[in-house]
């Protein structure tokens, strides 16, 4: 048996491929997430590297 079910039954062809379409936009939204807070960290630049001079402040 494939992809089961708890009862024994087979899983249809239009839902596995639902699913892994589900899965392949579940990724692409997964890596946009990733991109925009990376570049969020970039762009804060040193006030997340070091939040203590975050405001103008000198050592």
């Amino acid at each position: 048996m494939g992809a089961g079910l708890m009862d024994g039954r087979e899983e249809h062809e239009l839902h596995k491929r639902r699913k892994g379409r589900n899965m392949a936009v579940g990724g692409v939204l997964l890596a946009f997430v990733v991109l925009l807070f990376g570049v969020t960290i970039a762009k804060m630049g040193d006030a997340v590297i070091k939040p203590d001079l975050a405001w103008g402040e000198s050592q």
